[in-house]
């Protein structure tokens, strides 16, 4: 018996060894050896000892020699092609890249169609095999660089055969799409087809039985592209924040004129039945009024818009900006358009009143950071996906769920879809805003509440509390300040701004706010009530002194690293200060992202767009001369977030971060690299990002002067720090959307909290630790932190958290780069998985009972 218990835990061991093997990807780059080989002798080894496991057909899973380095998938002998359909949108090209560049990296054949579907049933040379080069370059330009068409011979099943033809005669059988709803229903039903249209080109002799058998199903895997973000299971589609930049910069640019002249603007932008462009613009602009299709006004909305514009103009508010969704309509499904708002406005109120159409300038221009690397991300594991796909695999769909990639069944959202159109027809606006998802119901709860949240119309004896910004400058600052004092005054509240953070609480720079002293502020960047990194331990007597003096019964912070050091301080201070015994709440806000509590904090996605558009400008450099090599120094601190973000976003070759640890040794396999990149790939400029404080070592200068003396033969080095420039520039959608959020949902938290604090004397005694807390964006959703509990998840020495999630980025960064690293999955691979566990079970069983009958 103890013999049979031995040889049971000796085998049990080699599992559960054998299966910490496939699972340990490492991160770091693999030099002379291919450590996949290490595995694949496993795998061969027990293919060969059990014949009776069998993978599905021609496309079985092969899990051989790049198993560990593309996530566990080996596309070797299978043929991908990509396409684009539909409306184009920005980084559309960024999601082409990362497809075909993780394809090839995998070992699969790519094929670029141009045209979207017209040129799938077209064939000849709109179906052509790319490589690594065919790619490069492409990351900062708008639409589709394969083109994409809406196709009316692919809608009939002669011109579906035809394209399955053309697919077939090259060894396809994997095909990616990148579009809406309509394009990726298209590729659904082609899929259902595909068995019998090759069927009928068999019967027909157009294609041979070898190709018959080489592609007996055709799997589908999609990505969203579109601006409009209409598609339901993702939370958005690739395109859509770059839209909203568009329309932010022409909202700031009418705000100027409109302005001068006292003038009413009304903006017409796209969206078709959907008004998340419309809501969010309006939301991060101030625009005065929206009309989206999700929430059809009331009878009588005619009077009340008048009724709201003429307040406004009596306060002293110069312009009026009015946002109109292009499928807007009433509650009796009449359309509501620009011109008809402007007769109302014009006939009602005597407003000079002007119509702009911003049109196709919404789907234009340079895709925005986010929509970069939103389309890398999904693009990579679109192409692991579909190498892994199997005969009984349905066609998923790349989603963004919070800042996770996840695999949807495409059924599933197209259904989700088809639900909103018929919640449309039966007026169930209700069901509309539920179906579009939280996102989207969370912005239309926060223009309700600032709608609504006029200016106040009688005295109320409310609470008084104090705004304070810590640390530096961050673009969303001020949109954070705005919708808290807007919305506070209108609940009755008093509002203390606090000018230049704790230095100016310490010489009582301490002033009443009022409504009209925040207009405009959510398009302003900086930070308008001044800002400093004195921490309160300065004088913190004092510090206590003033907010007793302005009976302060809440604080609302913004700020960064020092704003969470503030916070902490006088949490932990109240036991010996009665003042600090208040509801105190964070709001990250650094361009760093380096405050503990948070995924996300206001400012980095501004930053991170400033350094993206420096480095097209100097790719675009390096490009016009003869081979140069760009070091770009980024700022972040010890945080690598930015040098990392802008990286995959600008195409970087490599970005080095304080996080991991620069050797020389690091150094001089990233030069080598770049000098194999100029002597074999054709390509003739190279980018590095470095952090500030990556090492004290290996400066911005060392590393230039090292890069151009061993590649003095190949190319020129040239260095460029950004500096102070990153602060600076208009808050980008991100910040504004968040900032304003974040100041309604900080108001809504200190004034509950002052309400369980209150004695029964009436007095704020809020001694419990989740009245002091930090607010910030955690997956998906908004998350309350007691800033005490964050203290154990922090490094104070480095000013950074124990935990990031953006590090499983990394590797990504390098695969685009072609360099030979271990890749990690974001998607599970639920299919792999469970084909290589039954496999181990079935060899490891018959192993085991093997060894029982050994005597």
């Amino acid at each position: 018996m103890i013999w049979y218990l031995l040889s049971f835990a000796s085998h049990l061991y080699r599992t559960v060894s054998n299966a910490f093997q496939w699972r340990a990807y490492d991160f770091k780059e693999t030099e002379n050896e291919d450590l996949s080989e290490k595995y694949s002798s496993f795998y061969t080894s027990k293919r060969t000892s059990n014949t009776s496991i069998k993978f599905d057909g021609s496309k079985k899973m092969r899990l051989g020699r790049t198993m560990s380095l593309s996530g566990g998938v080996d596309g070797t002998g299978q043929c991908i092609a990509v396409l684009t359909s539909g409306g184009d949108s920005q980084g559309m090209n960024a999601a082409i890249r990362a497809t075909i560049r993780m394809g090839i990296y995998a070992g699969a054949e790519m094929y670029a169609v141009h045209w979207g579907y017209q040129g799938l049933v077209d064939g000849g040379d709109n179906i052509k095999k790319v490589c690594w080069e065919d790619v490069s370059g492409i990351l900062n330009k708008g639409g589709t660089v394969i083109g994409t068409a809406r196709c009316q011979d692919f809608r009939d099943r002669k011109g579906r055969k035809k394209a399955a033809l053309n697919l077939v005669q090259r060894k396809i059988s994997n095909l990616v799409v990148i579009g809406g709803d309509g394009s990726l229903t298209g590729a659904d039903i082609f899929r259902k087809e595909w068995p019998s249209l090759i069927q009928e080109l068999l019967a027909e002799g157009l294609i041979t039985e070898t190709d018959y058998e080489m592609c007996p199903y055709l799997s589908i895997v999609g990505m969203v592209g579109s601006i409009d973000n209409d598609f339901c299971g993702t939370d958005m589609t690739i395109g859509a924040d770059t839209a909203l930049h568009r329309i932010l910069e022409n909202v700031d640019a009418i705000s100027t004129t409109a302005e001068s002249h006292q003038r009413a603007f009304i903006l017409e932008v796209m969206g078709r039945n959907c008004g998340y462009l419309a809501l969010v613009a309006g939301i991060s602009s101030g625009a005065d009024w929206i009309f989206i299709p999700e929430w059809p006004p009331e009878d009588g909305w005619e009077s009340e818009l008048c009724e709201n514009l003429k307040k406004m103009r009596s306060k002293g508010r110069l312009l009026t900006i009015i946002i109109i969704s292009e499928g807007a309509q009433d509650i009796h499904g009449n359309p509501i358009t620009a011109n008809k708002v402007k007769e109302l406005l014009t006939n009602s109120l005597k407003l000079d009143t002007r119509v702009t159409i911003l049109g196709h300038v919404q789907r234009g221009g340079r895709p925005s950071a986010f929509d970069r690397i939103l389309a890398s991300r999904l693009g990579c594991e679109a192409a692991l996906s579909i190498i892994e796909a199997n005969v009984a695999s349905e066609p998923m769909v790349m989603c963004l769920e919070g800042s996770q990639i996840i695999a949807r069944p495409l059924h599933q959202c197209v259904e989700w879809c088809n639900e909103i159109k018929a919640a449309y027809n039966e007026k169930n606006f209700k069901k509309v805003v539920e179906l579009r998802g939280s996102s989207f119901q969370t912005s239309l709860e926060m223009y309700t509440i600032l709608k609504h949240a006029s200016f106040p119309t009688e005295s109320k004896q409310g609470y008084t509390l104090g705004v304070i910004n810590v640390g530096a400058p961050a673009g969303g600052m001020n949109a954070a300040v705005r919708s808290f004092v807007r919305t506070a005054l209108y609940h009755g509240h008093t509002v203390l701004g606090i000018t230049n953070g704790f230095d100016g609480l310490l010489e009582n720079s301490v002033h009443t706010m009022t409504w009209s002293e925040v207009d405009k502020w959510t398009e302003i960047g900086g930070c308008m009530l001044g800002v400093t990194r004195t921490l309160p331990s300065t004088d913190l007597e004092k510090i206590h002194r003033r907010l007793e003096e302005h009976h302060i019964d809440g604080l609302f912070i913004v700020g960064g690293f020092e704003a969470f050091v503030s916070l902490i301080q006088l949490t932990e201070a109240r036991s010996s200060y009665s003042a600090f015994r208040i509801p105190m709440v964070l709001v990250p806000a650094t361009m760093s992202n380096n405050v503990p509590g948070t995924w996300f904090s206001l400012g980095a996605d501004t930053t991170l767009n400033v350094i993206v558009e420096c480095c097209d400008k100097i790719r675009q450099s390096a490009g016009s001369t003869a081979r140069s090599v760009f070091i770009v120094e980024t700022m972040g601190g010890k945080c690598g977030y930015l040098p990392t973000m802008a990286a995959i976003a600008a195409g970087a070759d490599s970005a080095y971060i304080f996080e991991e640890c620069l050797t020389l040794e690091e150094l001089k396999r990233n030069i080598d690299h770049l000098k194999n990149k100029f002597t074999n790939s054709g390509l003739r400029r190279g980018l590095v990002l470095r952090s500030e404080h990556c090492n004290s070592n290996y400066t911005t200068d060392f590393i230039t002067r090292l890069y151009s003396e061993e590649g003095k033969k190949l190319f020129v080095v040239r260095s460029n720090v950004l500096g102070h420039i990153q602060q600076g520039g208009s808050p980008s959608t991100f910040d504004r959307l968040y900032g304003t959020r974040y100041g309604v949902k900080a108001l809504h938290f200190l004034l509950q909290k002052i309400e369980e604090a209150k004695d029964e004397f009436g007095l704020v005694n809020a001694t419990s630790s989740d009245s002091s807390c930090v607010l910030g964006h955690i997956k998906n959703h908004s998350q309350f932190t007691p800033v005490l509990d964050l203290k154990d998840k922090t490094d104070f020495v480095n000013r950074l958290p124990k935990h990031y999630w953006w590090k499983r980025t990394r590797p990504l960064l390098k695969v685009l780069a072609q360099y030979k690293v271990m890749f990690a999955r974001e998607v599970e691979s639920h299919a792999e998985e469970n084909s290589i566990k039954n496999y181990i079970d079935e060899v490891e069983a018959e192993a085991f009972v093997d060894d029982m009958k050994m005597p």
